[in-house]
């Protein structure tokens, strides 16, 4: 018997399945129980010496000096808190990654409450962007941890240049044959900025909120929360988009205005303007 996704979205080929990249969000849900992180168990197994050396330098900067790394990490005073968590992430208790990040992406999107089909579509085509594990798909099971994609750390430098080779690899076996639909920001952007053949699948989508006076630009919690709209709805409705095309016309089906730029050189992203005037 076929499986259902097969059925519903012809994609029996996994190797074209869409891939779609989120951000993470500075929110998250701490576990109160679960097991503590094996690096091991993760996905993308190629980016795991990786996550050591980072998990190393951001575990021994939070216990050796807390005053350090809140200015190190951008944090204020008061978020001591966040600290002193990733000081023993190494035996912090884990939970699957669709349950730890939160925020206004996380909230519309609201994976938990999808049906069991969108949930496997989910599972399979959803990679999150992590400054502390590279990336991530949605069922890995990681802790609550503080750690932004610009941060430099001591020992390791610019996040995104950590990153940028190792994610390079993995990332573009992730892509397979498929359209790449990206909705991070530019900071987790630039730790894998896709090249080649994969560059000319992927879609950069921004979203702008359009003014009263006739202007547009971006608006963090506008472009945040209809990302994750947008993404719920291709999840519930919509075939697994082809092309840029078939993107724009899945966004169009929600009723928001829809701009699909030229068709870049080869090598580069092509981009896909959402616009919107509320929430």
């Amino acid at each position: 018997m076929l499986d259902p996704d097969v059925l519903r979205f012809g994609t029996s080929d996994r190797m074209r399945d869409v891939l779609v990249l989120l951000p993470p969000s500075e929110g998250k849900t701490a576990p109160r129980r679960g097991k503590p992180l094996d690096l091991d168990t993760l996905s993308f197994p190629g980016l795991t010496s990786t996550r050591e050396e980072v998990l190393d330098a951001l575990v021994s900067l939070a216990s050796s000096s807390p005053a350090r790394a809140l200015e190190v990490l951008g944090l204020s005073p008061r978020q001591t808190d966040e600290v002193a968590r990733d000081a023993h992430l190494a035996s912090a208790p884990t939970a699957a990654a669709s349950t730890i990040y939160s925020g206004v992406l996380y909230d519309a999107l609201d994976l938990a409450s999808l049906d069991a089909v969108s949930k496997r579509r989910a599972q399979r085509s959803v990679v999150i962007a992590s400054a502390l594990f590279g990336a991530l798909r949605l069922g890995d099971r990681i802790p609550a941890y503080r750690l932004s994609g610009d941060v430099s750390l001591p020992g390791i430098g610019p996040l995104a240049t950590a990153w940028r080779d190792p994610l390079a690899l993995a990332m573009t076996e992730a892509a397979g044959r498929g359209l790449v639909v990206d909705l991070r920001s530019g900071t987790y952007a630039a730790m894998w900025k896709p090249t080649g053949d994969v560059a000319s699948r992927t879609v950069a989508v921004r979203v702008l909120q359009q003014m009263p006076d006739g202007s547009r630009k971006v608006v963090s919690h506008f472009n945040k929360a209809t990302k994750g709209r947008l993404l719920r709805h291709w999840l519930e409705t919509a075939p697994d988009p082809r092309d840029a095309e078939d993107l724009a016309d899945a966004c169009a089906s929600m009723g928001v205005v829809v701009e699909l730029g030229e068709k870049p050189r080869a090598g580069s992203a092509r981009r896909l303007d959402v616009v919107v005037t509320d929430l």
